[in-house]
């Protein structure tokens, strides 16, 4: 039963994410996978426009914060609404990450690091498959 709740969350059941996702949104999304790197949509596009989740539509990230890190997958310096992202440690595959997930559906997007340019100095390393792009024409 599809729900978006008092708080604002979007909860579904597992069949509801697997019927509206492809197998490889569902996989990154809902079981935290990873695409192989530079084989994502979005890795080297350079079409303008707002990045939003591709479980639930909320905006996430804007191609003007995108930049070409040559880590193999998206990157952005900044989301467009903080409070979009949520940030959680992930000690998963013998390291410490900080993950990063949609604060409206807990989508998994992908992980935050320390290493990007300024002004933020961070490095938004994100799944093609967790987005969609809402271009500006």
């Amino acid at each position: 039963m599809s729900d978006t709740k008092t708080d604002g969350k979007v909860r579904k059941s597992e069949a509801e994410w697997r019927k509206e996702l492809t197998p490889m949104q569902y996989a990154v999304l809902r079981e935290k996978a990873t695409e192989r790197p530079f084989t994502g949509e979005y890795e080297h596009d350079p079409r303008k426009g707002t990045y939003v989740c591709a479980g639930c539509g909320q905006t996430l990230f804007e191609s003007d914060q995108k930049f070409d890190s040559g880590c193999g997958w998206p990157s952005f310096s900044k989301p467009a609404v903080e409070s979009h992202v949520d940030e959680e440690r992930d000690m998963s595959h013998g390291m410490i990450r900080t993950e990063v997930l949609c604060s409206k559906c807990d989508g998994h997007l992908g992980h935050v690091f320390n290493d990007g340019p300024g002004p933020t100095g961070l490095r938004y390393c994100i799944n093609s498959a967790a987005l969609k792009l809402d271009e500006k024409k």
